[in-house]
């Protein structure tokens, strides 16, 4: 799908899932016409719960429900949890759903990564999100700290297409995209807002670096400040050289990572790039209050991005991705103040004397992992790459719901 920039929007900034899952429900049960949601994570919690009810209401009242999550991500879904979606009208698909082997799930390459959400073609949210309770602060010390956008406005037909043909392109083809479209077009959006937005995606077809693309413009044009909190860092080569160059061309170069990993070779990963970043003038500050899952950046006055994209190989080289380019000073302003808590409330900044004294081994260690960053985009396409695959799920009729016709 194109990727423009639209004008006159409303961007709104959702902390949490404190913020975020109680704005998805409501704008559900007050759905009219339409819902789709796409989501890596569900889990049957009391979050994925929720969500349950709210999508199986709307489909009672006549409101089309489409829900998409990931083989990967949600491999463990009851029966009566997915069956009873259907009974109730909602069409369920899984991206890639893959059988274990020996207990492991195999299909970790080139997921359906996205978080996105649509209603009524009117209000769009888009960000790190997943349908599990570990988003909320009440999970405990491993809630994770993430954001997400609600927009409305001219934008939302955009997201609204691509989610449309993302399900066209898995299982039904140009004919159902485009008598869905008639169906339920979506709403003439009037200007409701200041920002400018582009919706960007990452696929393994047409738009394979475009999320990176944007990211190192807006580094190499950076002039004053650049903000970005990335839970998985390991970016390309090209990534890490711009933010070097910039930093030491005088610009206010900020990461946050993670300091309480979910994961612990993720710090590992990323710790294995602090000498590079920290001698170039970069300043690095890990999270440590809890896991950080966001995936945002700021960049001067008026240049921010949230979404689905870590900086990672697998986000920029292998999943499917999906964010929001925004240009507003005042919502760069909200971001930054939320950013700036983070860095000086509950991050560790870290010091180049803190770091380990450079060895032998670290030199050659660093070497690797350095030329390890240079090329992998390019030997990553050696993996295994198929054509996107939706499949509803047992008990459904074949385009989805309980046996029953999609004509839309």
């Amino acid at each position: 799908m194109a990727q423009r920039w639209t004008f006159g929007n409303r961007v709104e900034l959702l902390e949490n899932g404190e913020q975020f899952f109680p704005r998805v429900f409501e704008a559900i049960r007050n759905a009219e016409r339409e819902v789709i949601v796409e989501t890596f994570i569900l889990f049957e919690d009391k979050v994925g719960l929720a969500l349950h009810e709210a999508m199986r209401e709307a489909a009672r009242r006549g409101v089309k429900v489409d829900l998409m999550i990931d083989g990967f991500g949600s491999p463990d879904l009851s029966d009566e949890f997915t069956q009873s979606l259907a009974d109730a009208g909602v069409r369920v698909r899984v991206f890639d759903p893959g059988r274990r082997f020996l207990g492991q799930r195999l299909n970790l390459f080139r997921r359906m990564h996205r978080k996105i959400t649509v209603i009524d073609g009117r209000l769009a949210f888009v960000g790190g999100i997943n349908f599990s309770a570990d988003h909320l602060m009440d999970f405990g010390p491993k809630a994770k700290q993430d954001y997400a956008v609600e927009l409305e406005g001219p934008i939302v037909s955009e997201i609204h297409r691509f989610v449309l043909h993302a399900i066209a392109v898995g299982n039904k083809g140009a004919g159902w995209f485009r008598r869905r479209l008639k169906a339920a077009p979506p709403p003439a959006h009037a200007a409701v807002g200041e920002s400018e937005v582009q919706f960007v995606s990452r696929d393994n077809r047409r738009h394979t670096n475009d999320i990176e693309r944007h990211y190192l413009a807006a580094i190499r044009a950076a002039r004053q400040r650049i903000v970005i909190a990335n839970a998985y860092f390991f970016p390309g080569y090209r990534l890490i050289k711009a933010l070097r160059r910039a930093a030491r061309r005088g610009v206010d170069v900020n990461l946050i990572l993670q300091g309480e990993p979910d994961m612990p070779i993720v710090k590992v990963g990323a710790s294995m790039l602090y000498h590079h970043l920290l001698h170039a003038g970069v300043h690095i500050h890990e999270y440590c209050q809890r896991p950080l899952h966001g995936k945002v950046a700021r960049v001067d006055e008026h240049w921010s991005t949230i979404g689905s994209s870590n900086l990672d190989p697998l986000s920029l080289s292998l999943n499917l991705e999906a964010n929001v380019i925004v240009r507003d000073p005042g919502f760069a302003r909200q971001l930054d103040e939320r950013l700036n808590h983070l860095m000086h409330h509950h991050c560790k900044k870290i010091e180049v004397e803190q770091l380990s004294e450079w060895s032998a081994w670290r030199l050659v260690r660093s070497f690797f992992v350095f030329h390890l960053l240079r090329w992998y985009p390019s030997w990553v396409g050696w993996l295994p790459r198929h054509a996107p695959r939706l499949q509803p799920l047992a008990g459904q009729g074949p385009h989805g719901g309980a046996a029953r016709t999609d004509n839309a």
